[in-house]
């Protein structure tokens, strides 16, 4: 992600998945905004990358790719006493899951959570949630049985 991703007028982030190359625009919440405008100001290294998340070890130029990101998110996961369960894999996706997953329990549309994780189709944020969509219209009651009793 690029500093220049971040429009602050706008209040908004945009990006292209790295998968699909889908552009998608996200929303800059209050929050956040100032937890970058923080870390830009007070924990980013001085360097011209235009990263917007470097390494804190010269050179401070990009964070390496999931081999780093792997071992960093195990580090903190091991400083929180997080264990997971044996045989349950922990990376990119499965913080995509959770986010997901955190954002339909509080009941953000599934057209909302299915656009923040850069999905084209529907059908694919059911599948990182683990939702039958078919399954489930089978239980969905008939109205008019519902409503005539």
């Amino acid at each position: 992600m690029k500093i220049t991703d971040i429009n602050w007028q706008r209040r908004t982030i945009s990006l292209t998945m790295q998968k699909t190359s889908y552009p998608i625009e996200l929303p800059l919440l209050d929050d956040i905004g100032w937890v970058v405008i923080d870390y830009l100001k007070n924990g980013r290294p001085d360097t011209r990358c235009n990263l917007l998340f470097v390494r804190h070890r010269a050179p401070f130029d990009a964070v390496g790719e999931n081999e780093a990101f792997h071992r960093e998110l195990h580090k903190y996961m091991d400083a929180a006493g997080i264990i997971p369960p044996q045989g349950v894999h922990c990376g990119l996706h499965s913080l995509r899951s959770t986010l997901a997953r955190q954002m339909l329990d509080s009941n953000a549309p599934l057209p909302v959570i299915s656009e923040t994780l850069g999905h084209q189709n529907i059908n694919t944020t059911s599948i990182y949630l683990k939702i039958d969509v078919e399954g489930l219209r089978k239980c969905a009651l008939d109205l008019e049985e519902v409503f005539m009793q």
